[in-house]
């Protein structure tokens, strides 16, 4: 019995040490990753908004728009120069309403580096572009949580915007949870316009080479069940690589990182229906 019990932990270190040597997918720091914290403890915060003021909750979008999904920033060190360009860039395109981090906005979840990525989201608050945060695996290291608990607060939260609905969803820990997905099949059933979705963790690789992904297959199927004919496109990040998969009508769509790529998505919507197309800095 104990060697059985030592040949699972040892499979389980060679696949965490697998997953560190994988090209692409977040560079993990295992220390980080271990002192995390969980799903349930962020959830309790689930109607807590410090940074979110009560108009960015309601938006009035219309019927054509667009606007700018980001993902895996990983701010480091308090230094953000390209997304400070990005933001540039999105403050003078007057068609685009707001911004979405898809997660692992900082490396380490370093107060300094959320501040600074909050400093940024100022900036597009003050040009009438909300900036929406999704928390990520990265962001929750070395039990970080405790910083974005205080400086915005929840880790998954709903935007009304009259012609569209936006959802974002923590799976920082590649899950979702039982009352997670039972406030996101509520929250469909009365959602307006079209739908968008926004996680960290994503459902779908290219291969098997790919291990990052929600691995939880009941969940996954969950998920796509209560997105089926209700979403438009569901976003994602964290395994920095562009992903798309369509399931039951219902887009996909992982976004590479920003960090190594300054690639993000742009995503317009009008007469013709949605469509969305990958810019670079």
């Amino acid at each position: 019995m104990p060697g059985k019990i030592l040949r699972k932990k040892f499979c389980l270190w060679a696949l965490l040490l697998a997953c560190q040597l994988l090209p692409g997918g977040c560079s993990n720091d295992l220390l980080g990753l271990f002192r995390s914290n969980g799903l349930d403890e962020r959830l309790r915060e689930k109607d807590s908004f410090r940074y979110l003021l009560p108009e960015e909750m309601e938006l009035n979008l219309g019927a054509g728009y667009s606007f700018i999904v980001v993902s895996d920033t990983h701010i480091e060190n308090g230094s953000a120069k390209e997304l400070e360009e990005l933001r540039d860039r999105i403050i003078a395109d007057s068609e685009i309403k707001f911004v979405v981090i898809t997660g692992d906005i900082t490396q380490n979840g370093d107060r300094r580096d959320l501040e600074k990525a909050l400093e940024i989201a100022a900036s597009l608050r003050s040009s009438g572009k909300p900036c929406y945060p999704v928390i990520g695996n990265h962001d929750v290291y070395f039990n970080n949580w405790r910083n974005w608990k205080e400086l915005i607060g929840s880790t998954r939260y709903r935007i009304n915007g009259g012609t569209a609905t936006l959802f974002m969803l923590d799976s920082a820990n590649a899950c979702f949870g039982k009352e997670q997905l039972d406030w996101l099949e509520r929250g469909i059933k009365s959602a307006e316009g079209r739908v968008f979705v926004f996680t960290h963790a994503n459902l779908f690789t290219k291969g098997p080479a790919d291990m990052q992904q929600i691995t939880d297959f009941r969940e996954r199927a969950r998920l796509c069940s209560i997105l089926s004919g209700s979403c438009d496109i569901m976003f994602q990040g964290h395994i920095h690589k562009e992903i798309a998969t369509k399931v039951s009508g219902v887009l996909y769509l992982c976004v590479k990182d920003f960090r190594d790529y300054k690639t993000y998505c742009r995503v317009t919507v009008d007469g013709g229906g949605v469509s969305y197309r990958f810019e670079k800095l």
